[in-house]
């Protein structure tokens, strides 16, 4: 049985990423009743609507990052008027890096009855497209623009057993993927989605390795990344072992630390550690006990 729509005062409604052939009736339907439409870009939306000859009821207004706030106060004013709002993104579903979380909280604290209208989602069709294992994930979003706080934020996730989904633009993917093979070695299974189910979607399957070469030049579109978990890795060399460590020598970590973090998070022998360890040089190099 249909739920009935009747009942709820706002929606929070997923997009379609691309081909505008994936958007729902029910989305369809709503679009042409509800009283407001909040979204990110209005000329977006408003390109949306006429290519679907979709005549909406009510009116557009924007609602991003930038005005939020200021928004958010009139949305909740219309929606404990009685106004029925549907909330979008340009692309995909509102909050998954996207705006539309504050809403959903102000509604919660507000007692607003809501609903999520299901639909595309870049995170889900990258995992699929992938081949990579899907039964446990972590969404990432975009990693930092400044290289070493991107780093730091990849060394934090490098004993991550599920797999992981990141966002990123064209224009910054190179460096992406060169991140990430400093961190988490060659071998590492990872898959490149661009521009998912547009007119020139792409996905690139391999190693971070081959994914270096491949996003060589220029790299145009939208790009969700797919990296296997450290679960996938089949065995870990010591040269991944030994660029863990220098990792943590060049944070200024001592040896002691270093060998119990990289032993831990790499799931390989203490005494494999210690011993690679003598070739890395630490700032602080106390005796330790590797067993």
């Amino acid at each position: 049985m249909a739920i009935d729509d009747s009942k709820f005062a706002l929606f929070i409604a997923a997009t379609p990423i691309g081909n505008l052939g994936d958007i729902t009736y029910r989305l369809a339907e709503l679009l042409r009743s509800v009283d407001i439409i909040a979204c990110e870009d209005t000329r977006k939306a408003q390109f949306l609507l006429s290519h679907l000859d979709i005549q909406p009821a009510g009116r557009l207004v924007s609602f991003f990052e930038h005005n939020e706030e200021q928004r958010l106060r009139q949305l909740i004013t219309e929606l404990k008027s009685g106004s029925r709002i549907l909330m979008m993104s340009d692309a995909g579903m509102p909050s998954v890096s996207d705006p539309g979380y504050v809403l959903v909280r102000a509604a919660i604290e507000n007692n607003i009855s809501f609903t999520v209208v299901p639909g595309p989602s870049a995170v889900t069709t990258a995992l699929v497209a992938s081949g990579i294992e899907v039964d446990r994930f972590t969404f990432e979003g975009f990693l930092s623009r400044k290289s070493g706080e991107r780093k730091d934020q990849l060394k934090r996730l490098l004993g991550e057993e599920r797999t992981m989904v990141f966002f990123e633009s064209g224009h910054r993917v190179q460096e992406t993927i060169a991140a990430m093979v400093e961190v988490f070695g060659s071998e590492r299974h990872v898959a490149i989605c661009r521009e998912l189910t547009k007119t020139y979607e792409e996905v690139f399957r391999g190693t971070l390795s081959d994914a270096r070469s491949y996003v060589e030049g220029e790299v145009r579109g939208e790009i969700t990344i797919v990296l296997a978990g450290a679960s996938e890795v089949v065995s870990t060399s010591d040269a991944d072992i030994i660029d863990a460590l220098m990792l943590m020598a060049e944070e200024g970590i001592d040896r002691k630390t270093a060998v119990s973090h990289v032993a831990l998070m790499l799931k390989v022998p203490k005494r494999q550690v210690f011993d690679l360890a003598l070739k890395v040089q630490f700032s602080q190099a106390p005796n330790i006990d590797a067993q």
